[in-house]
């Protein structure tokens, strides 16, 4: 895995990089991913704080990566992004067809300016937004999430969702035991609920309103049963509608697609960990039955139960 490090990069997202796959680990305790930074001249460069980093690498590195991950940069905020440096785009077209390349926060600018994002999903920081929509119109835009996954590349909308994004791989990559463990050691969620359109500036919500913790924690101890949106509701002593209103401005998301999203993670891990038949695993998860279960697996991550329980089972064992 090769990061590359411009001119004024923000030394928490290079870093992030290094953090969270270095701590990916296999069962004997062996590296998962060899990570290495590299910059488009080897040698000293600036970051958006009081230092500066040595970088031993050059832009060969991108083409023996099977992985590129590009951090935004202190420039990126500071004046329109134009169309890339030539040095950057030839860094760039080294990258060897079929490998995978991420950006994070505004990393997503270099990606797009290279043509690599175009007709696919992508995200950016909610600040830059609309820059980032007028500019590349022909990506498909979307802010309300904190990373997005179109096939071999992904984009993170900030830098704290960098974090996100890499656990996101990593679980991809290794299943979801190795990434858990990487997020743990790392005192973060394994998971975060909603979208980054929780955190775009609005009125602050009023104080004396509580929040929805108490009917999501609720709702995970009895995952495996029909939860209605009534039922949620009643965890709080409110409507239904405000309620619902609740949510989303707390998580980002409506309390069913929260549900599913929950349910559709709680399969996974039993799908991995577990000896459990598909048809025990969807009673479990609060599915009912494996038909509903492969539906909205398939829907939100893009295999069926048998196709994940084979991939990630056996990553599992095998680590």
């Amino acid at each position: 895995m090769a990061v590359l490090a411009r001119n004024g990069v923000l030394p928490f997202e290079l870093s992030l990089v290094h953090r969270m796959f270095g701590h990916a680990r296999s069962d004997a305790g062996d590296a998962l991913y060899e990570v290495v930074t590299c910059a488009l001249v080897p040698g000293e460069i600036r970051t958006d704080a009081d230092f500066t980093l040595t970088v031993a690498h050059g832009p060969q590195a991108l083409a023996e990566a099977d992985t590129v991950m590009v951090p935004g940069a202190q420039s990126d905020y500071e004046t329109p992004i134009g169309p890339l440096d030539p040095s950057l785009a030839a860094a760039l077209a080294r990258v060897r067809p079929g490998a995978r390349i991420a950006s994070i926060c505004t990393g997503s600018f270099v990606l797009a300016s290279a043509g690599l994002l175009s007709g696919r999903r992508a995200t950016t920081h909610w600040h830059s937004s609309q820059q980032f929509r007028e500019r590349f119109p022909d990506v498909l835009f979307d802010l309300d999430v904190l990373y997005t996954d179109d096939g071999n590349v992904l984009t993170s909308a900030g830098s704290a969702s960098g974090i996100d994004l890499c656990l996101h791989m990593i679980r991809a990559d290794h299943g979801a035991r190795v990434a858990n463990e990487v997020a743990r050691r790392n005192v973060v969620p394994p998971h975060r609920d909603g979208g980054q359109a929780q955190y775009v500036n609005r009125p602050m919500p009023d104080p004396r309103i509580s929040s929805t913790a108490r009917a999501r924690e609720w709702a995970l101890a009895n995952l495996h049963r029909p939860v209605t949106l009534r039922d949620l509701a009643a965890q709080e002593s409110t409507s239904t509608r405000t309620f619902t209103r609740r949510f989303r401005d707390e998580i980002g998301t409506s309390p069913g697609q929260w549900l599913v999203r929950q349910r559709v993670e709680r399969a996974c891990a039993l799908l991995e960990s577990s000896d459990l038949s598909v048809d025990e695993v969807a009673e479990a998860a609060g599915f009912g039955t494996a038909g509903s279960m492969r539906l909205h697996l398939q829907a939100e991550i893009g295999v069926s139960p048998s196709a994940y329980r084979n991939t990630f089972r056996g990553r599992s064992q095998s680590a």
